[in-house]
């Protein structure tokens, strides 16, 4: 879609975390882009080159925070610092996965919390506004003293399961703490809810003991957030299928899929597994059981909005 404005005013740059995705948002918006470089110093030190003037511009940095998160992390700060003291207008970091995001409170004495500390080392790098998408915890949005938009991917997953039309659906929430998110799942499915009773005995193992809802016989997508190893997700398709569900899908906004995400789900009975392109997927974590849909229509329809200043609450919808 073409921008009304100058075009060359606004820029899209990438570090290494995404560049597909970059690419994608900036077909979209009609440009291409920019020119820069991330080099590493002998000793391993980052070093960014800017290739193109940005003076004036409104400069989108898009970079998630994805593993390897502080080399990420730290990629997106000196572009960020790179383009402030070449006198860009404002630095937007668009970060579609933010990292550190499950680490947003203290639940044992004397534990950092690290989703806020990540907001002041961006903001003290210059970010002037965040655009990212399906944090962790709402709340995160709070931590920064500057505009954070946090889109949402539950609108583009809900459209690709309403074209598969089933017959019998329920939705799913592997756990309690994802209940708001699968009911407006299953609302939006016109559908009905189940719930899936979890422990988690230790970090990254869950345990599925029980499920709470009327799930025989019908069409169970499970939604979450995040995929990380799996645990969470091939338990309650387990326990789901035990309880006599007919099929189980499973959705998220972000695959992180760490060890050993991609043997359980292939493993596990699971029928697809749908995904954002927020994380890329190398090769080693493609499954053809892993369905990946593209946000860079939402980033480049929010980015077109920002710098033409319209408003951006429609795409929450």
């Amino acid at each position: 879609m073409a921008i009304r404005h100058n075009y060359k005013k606004l820029k899209i740059f990438t570090g290494n975390a995404n560049p597909d995705l970059a690419h994608d948002i900036a077909r979209y918006l009609g440009t291409t882009v920019g020119q820069s470089e991330v080099r590493r110093f002998k000793d391993g030190e980052i070093n960014i080159r800017i290739g193109e003037t940005v003076r004036g511009a409104d400069v989108f940095v898009v970079q998630p925070t994805s593993a390897p998160t502080d080399t990420h992390l730290l990629e997106l700060l000196i572009m960020i610092d790179a383009f402030k003291r070449a006198s860009a207008k404002e630095v937007a970091a668009v970060i579609p996965y933010y990292g550190y995001a499950r680490q947003d409170r203290k639940t044992q004495p004397r534990d950092p919390i690290s989703a806020k500390l990540v907001a002041n080392i961006l903001t003290a790098a210059g970010a002037d506004r965040v655009l990212t998408m399906d944090l962790h915890a709402g709340q995160i949005q709070g931590f920064f003293d500057i505009p954070v938009d946090n889109l949402r991917g539950m609108p583009i997953l809900a459209d690709y399961f309403q074209r598969k039309e089933f017959d019998d659906v329920v939705v799913v929430s592997p756990d309690v703490g994802g209940v708001s998110r699968a009911r407006e799942f299953a609302n939006r499915l016109d559908c009905s809810l189940a719930i899936v009773d979890k422990r988690r005995p230790a970090p990254n193992v869950a345990e599925a003991t029980n499920v709470i809802g009327d799930i025989e016989g019908k069409t169970a997508i499970i939604i979450d957030d995040i995929i990380d190893t799996a645990g969470t997700i091939c338990e309650a398709v387990r326990v789901l299928v035990e309880r006599g569900a007919k099929e189980v899908y499973a959705c998220c906004s972000h695959p992180v899929l760490s060890p050993p995400a991609t043997e359980r789900l292939a493993e596990s009975p699971v029928k697809e597994v749908v995904v954002t392109n927020s994380i890329p997927l190398p090769a080693e974590k493609q499954l053809e059981k892993v369905k990946v849909l593209s946000v860079a229509s939402l980033f480049g329809e929010a980015i077109r909005r920002i710098f033409e200043e319209l408003s951006v609450s429609k795409l929450f919808d």
